[in-house]
Formats: C-alpha cells, structure tokens, sequence
C-alpha cells in the first residue's frame, strides 16, 4: 500500500467522486436548478467515471491510503483520510454505477410529484454518506457516515411524509438503527481504549502489512499485543469478542438481520426507487461491508454467533417471504434472505463469496425492485385515469401482464433466474460459492446451517417464481373486478426501460466469469484478498461439496420453479391456503411485530406513560405545591409587613406627630400665656401636693 500524504491523482479522483455528491445536493438544497434531476444524474456519473478510473489504477495493482491530522489534544490524536484497496474500489463503481441508473429511472418515475427536487437532493446526500463509508480510512470517520446513511435513508422513506405509514415507517427504521449504532459505538470505545487507534490498516493490517490484532498472540484466554504507542499490553480474549460483536450488531440492524430485522419490511412506504437503490443494492449492504473490513477481529466463538444469526435470518426471511401479498415486501423479505446468506458466509469464512454475493444481489435485487416499480407505476395511471380504489401492490390483483409489459418482464424474468441461482445468470456463480462454503464447512452443528442455506435457496426459487406467476400469467384479475373499463397497461418509458436493460446485462454470467458453472474463476473472487488473523482461517472447500452442492441446488431450484407453476399458475394446489396455520404464522412475518409491539413497544409506551404521571403528578406536584405554599407563606408575611410592621411604625409616627402637634400649641411667644400657663401650672402642684 502506498502510504501518502499529498493528493495524488488517484486520490484526487477519489476526493471528486465523493464531494461531487455532496456539493449536488448543497446545490439544489439551496437554488433548485431546473428541479435539480440532471444536476444530480450528471455529477452521479462524473462520480461513477472517477470511480473507474480509480478502479483502474487499483484493482490488483496498488492500494492507497491519504491520511491527515484531524484533531491532537496531546492525547488523542486522529487522524482522518481515504483507503483505497481492491474492496473499496469495487464498491465505489458498483454504488455508483448502481445510483446513476436509478437517479435517471427516477426522472420519470417520479415524474410530477410535489417534492420533486427534494427527491434528487435527498439521493445525492445519500450518495455522498454511502461512498463515505466505502472510503473512510477508520472506524470514527465510519462511524459518521454511517450515521448520514441512516439519517438519509430516514429522509428518503419518508418523502411521503403526508401519509402516516410513511412517516411510522421512517421513525421505526430510525430508531431501531439506533440500536445497533449504539452498540457500534461501544465497539469502537472498546477498541480504541486497548489499542488507542482506529485507523483500518493499523488495526487490521494491509495487503502488504500485518494489523495489531494480526500481530497479536493469544494466550491462556488473554491477548498479547503492542499498541500503537509501542506499550505491551494484554487484554482479555472475551473483551475483544464483546467489541467484535457490537461493532457486528450495528450491521445487524443497517443489514436488517434478526433481531433488528423488521424495519425493512416498513421502509416500503418509501418511492419503489428508493427501495430499489438504499434498501437492496446499497446502504443495507453496508452492514456487509463493514463485518467484512474489521473481519480479522472477529474470534471463533464471534464467528459462530454471525453464522447462526445470518443463517437463521435468511430462513426466517425466505418463509415470510413465501405468503407475502404485497408486491414490494416479496422483495423486501428476500433481500433480508440474501443479506443473510452474506452474513453467513462471512461467519464461515466464505470472505470472498459474501462480497462476490453482495456485488450480484446488488444488481439483479436493484433490478428486481425497478421492474416491480415499473408494474406499480402503471398500475399508478390506471388507477388515477379511471379514478378506481385499488392497492397497486397487491399481486392478487394482477396477472396476466407479460404481453403488456414485455421489456419489465423480460428483464424481471432474468432477474428472478439470478436470484433463484440458475447457470448462466450472476446468481448462481456467487450464491452457490457460499452453499458450497456452507457444506464445506466443520465445525459442531455445521450440517444445520447447510440444511438451512439449501432450503432457504430452494424456497427462494419458490417465491420469486409464485411472483413472477401471479404478476405475469394468468388472467388479468383486476380486469374481472372492474365492469366496461379497459385496464391494459402500456410499457414504462425509456428512462425507465433503458436501465433495467442495463442491470439486466448485469445480471449474467458473462458480466463476472468466463465460466457459467463455477463462481471462483469469477474476477472478482480471484481479486478479493481475505484479511485473515490466526482466529478466522480461510475456509477450504471439499471436493464433496464443489461437485454435488452446485447440481443438487439447481436440481431443488428447478423443482421449486415447477412447484410455483403449478400452484400459482395452474392452480392445482390447494394446500397453499390462508386458513393454513403455516400460511398464517408466515403471513404474520412470524409475528415478530406484534411480540415487539406487545413486549417492548407496549411497554416502552407505559413505561413512558408512568413517567409522564409521575412527572405531572409527583415532581409538578411538589414543585407546584412548594409554589403554592411559597404564595400563602408570602401573602402571610406581606400582611405582617403590612400591618404589622408598618403599622407600627407608621403608628409611632402618627403620635409623634400628634405630640408635636400638642406641644406645639404651646409654643405661641405670647408672655401673657406663658404666665398664665405658669400661674396654672403652679396651682395644679398645689392641688397635686395637697391631694397626694
């Protein structure tokens, strides 16, 4: 790695691909320049050809890093700069490769609405964040762009903000992210006590250099290591299990893994575009990414937990899945699915075949959620031109559509055969790398994660041909609801057309390998360099496993397709009802909302409930009461001083004066009065005397 601290071009490329973002959305934030939809598309595509460029001159040739002081308080110094390696270079052109194809689908579907240019401010924004996090150099900068990630994915869900599920959906997104950054956060306290550093290639190394947790020697359940500073020091393995697990939980919830899963699903409420780029091919992804950078922290026992909860999460997600009605939360579902297989190879140490899978399911899930967008968006004009009431997602009342749609079908058709993991399509060649991982793998209760990823994969062939049947053949079953009203669809414009046929292309084989049937001679897997440590070695597939998983696989996946066929299409099966237990347990999303909502939600509320009593009741209370008491006591002491007080010695005053006043009559000058005075007084002793 070169080790730079000027600008050289390659990181000046960089720097513009990541600030053009940003400056896009400053600029129609502040002067919205002809709704700001081609300010935005365009300095998305400068990003994109600097990001190639920058490919270029990275992919197994050199990596870079730039690196400049930030803040030194004579203890803490940090720094903060870019890396630049073969996993950020890959991801800066996928994301923005990704956002340019979506920003110029946008234009016309989001075509008149109110907020028009908030919608491209919004989507630069998260560009800007979402490439910050692909760059950063460490932890803390990370940390901040993954905060703007989540601040714009709750921007963008809730750009309908007028109605109300958009906006419950927005703040449930949001807070349950804050769980999992909280956890995040600690982490990274946990790490940058013991090693007073954050910096990436420090911690975990380089391709050309050993990380201090790669230097570090284990030892009677304590790790020896030299810090930054050059001090030795030893700290407990379980310490580094607990920091690996919290850093692991913030991308539990931005990869929406179980437990923190169920925010995805809601996110729906946002534009069908949004989903398609921050909540499948992008920002849930960064979850991924991040379990991959800081993957050599990671201990045995932080390995199996990432395993089963990815594993288990694809599962759960794949069932819940199989009953959706809606059309987006098919998707939805199956992206939770496919994160979680990425999750689990990443705890079996499939490294490279969990990135592989987040770069396919970036495209065919990207397409995926567009050509959906495409079916809702004209169900959209049906719906307004007729004036009809009807849910534009709702499969039940599609069908048929195949001959009115034909580019969305066809490319959705593609990217359905990707995701079910069929030869000659980008899915089978990354997801198979990670049955293959699966079955490979050998450790105690191995074989219950393989059975779980083969029968996730074949119910994913299951669902998204149940999709693919109900939306595209069969009967126009909204037609049958609707009397002497035509509602034929017509095809989406070109804007739209033009880049589902681009993700299309991507979605084969011949985009990643020159060999259809074997995803480790794909460019990408070969380019891909584990960062090991001696805890997390590189798994080793067998023999068994490279031979039988990939036809075994394609042999359930075209069962499954069948199976679909004939209960979606030709409607022979009857068992796939909703008054099925199983219908309704997986309809319920396995009532994982309602255990929420009924355990912690409910309880939150209450707990807040009492508080906002005690405060009104208890705490206003006394205040009020001292208030009140304070008041009499004052009225009280004001009569005293009133009364009292300045009675007194306004009374003293008063006699004063009215003795003065008295004695004062005496004083006339006038000697006859004074002698008469005395005369009086002189008898008045007299008499006194005499009396007395």
């Amino acid at each position: 790695m070169i080790e730079t601290q000027h600008i050289t071009t390659v990181i000046g490329a960089a720097l513009g691909a990541l600030l053009l973002p940003l400056l896009s959305f400053l600029i129609i934030s502040f002067f919205k320049p002809r709704k700001g939809d081609w300010l935005a598309i365009c300095s998305t595509f400068i990003s994109f050809l600097l990001s190639l460029y920058c490919f270029t001159n990275i992919w197994n040739l050199q990596s870079y890093h730039y690196s400049a002081q930030w803040l030194n308080t004579g203890i803490i110094k940090l720094n903060a700069g870019l890396t630049l390696d073969n996993l950020s270079a890959l991801m800066l052109v996928l994301v923005t490769l990704i956002t340019t194809l979506v920003l110029i689908y946008s234009t016309e579907y989001m075509k008149g609405e109110k907020y028009y240019h908030r919608y491209f401010a919004h989507l630069s924004l998260f560009m800007f964040s979402m490439l910050g996090v692909v760059l950063a150099d460490s932890l803390l900068l990370i940390y901040i762009f993954w905060e703007l990630v989540g601040f714009s994915s709750y921007l963008l869900i809730g750009f309908w903000f007028d109605r109300d599920s958009a906006a419950a959906a927005n703040k449930k997104a949001f807070i349950v992210n804050r769980i999992g950054d909280i956890a995040f956060f600690v982490g990274i306290m946990i790490l940058f006590t013991q090693f007073r550093t954050l910096d990436l290639g420090a911690l975990f190394g380089t391709a050309d250099k050993a990380g201090l947790i790669q230097q570090s020697v284990v030892e009677n359940g304590l790790w020896k290591f030299t810090d930054i500073s050059g001090n030795a020091k030893t700290l407990n393995a379980s310490m580094l299990t607990v920091a690996g697990l919290c850093i692991f939980a913030g991308a539990v919830a931005k990869s929406a893994q179980f437990p923190l899963h169920v925010w995805l699903p809601d996110a729906m409420e946002g534009p069908t575009s949004v989903s398609s780029l921050i909540h499948a091919a992008t920002m849930v992804a960064a979850g991924v990414y991040l379990t991959a950078r800081v993957f050599p922290l990671f201990s045995p026992d932080a390995l199996t937990v990432i395993t089963y909860i990815g594993a288990f999460t694809a599962f759960m997600a794949a069932t819940i899945a199989l009953t959706q009605n809606d059309l987006k939360k098919v998707l939805a579902y199956s992206t939770i699915s496919q994160l979680g297989f990425m999750i689990t190879a990443l705890g079996i140490g499939a490294w490279q075949a969990a990135l592989f899978h987040l770069v396919t399911h970036a495209f065919f899930k990207c397409l995926l959620f567009l050509g959906a967008g495409s079916v809702i968006h004209q169900l959209h004009h049906v719906q307004h031109k007729y004036h009809l009431d009807f849910d534009p997602q709702d499969m039940r009342l599609m069908g048929g559509l195949r001959k009115q749609l034909p580019v969305t079908y066809m490319v959705l058709l593609v990217a359905s055969l990707s995701l079910a993991g069929l030869p000659l399509f980008s899915g089978f060649l990354s997801k198979d790398l990670i049955l293959i991982g699966a079955w490979s793998w050998e450790k105690p209760g191995s074989a219950i994660i393989a059975v779980l990823l083969s029968v996730t994969s074949a119910l994913t062939a299951f669902y998204i041909f149940r999709m693919i049947f109900k939306v595209f053949w069969g009967e126009n079953r909204l037609q049958k609801t609707v009397e002497n009203i035509d509602v034929s669809v017509h095809e989406s414009g070109k804007a739209m057309t033009i880049p589902m046929m681009v993700l299309a292309i991507f979605s084969l084989f011949a985009a990643f390998s020159i060999n259809p049937l074997h995803g480790a001679h794909s460019w990408i897997y070969e380019g891909l360099v584990v960062p090991l440590n001696s805890f997390n070695p590189k798994i080793q597939f067998t023999e068994f496993a490279e031979s039988w998983v990939p036809i075994i696989t394609v042999v359930l996946a075209v069962a499954m397709v069948l199976v679909a066929r004939i209960a979606y299409y030709k409607q022979k099966m009857t068992f796939l009802t909703e008054h099925n237990f199983l219908y309704k347990f997986s309809y319920n999303a396995w009532y994982f909302d309602k255990l929420y909502n009924s355990v912690i939600v409910r309880s939150v509320v209450l707990l807040a409930n009492f508080i906002r009593w005690f405060d009104i009741n208890i705490v206003d209370g006394i205040v009020n009461g001292a208030a009140t008491l304070v008041h009499q006591l004052s009225a009280v002491v004001d009569w005293i001083d009133r009364n009292i007080v300045d009675g007194s010695v306004n009374g003293i005053a008063w006699l004063a004066a009215r003795i003065g006043d008295f004695i004062r009559g005496f004083q006339t000058g006038r000697v006859q009065q004074y002698m008469a005075l005395g005369v009086f007084g002189l008898i008045l002793i007299i008499v006194l005397s005499y009396i007395f």
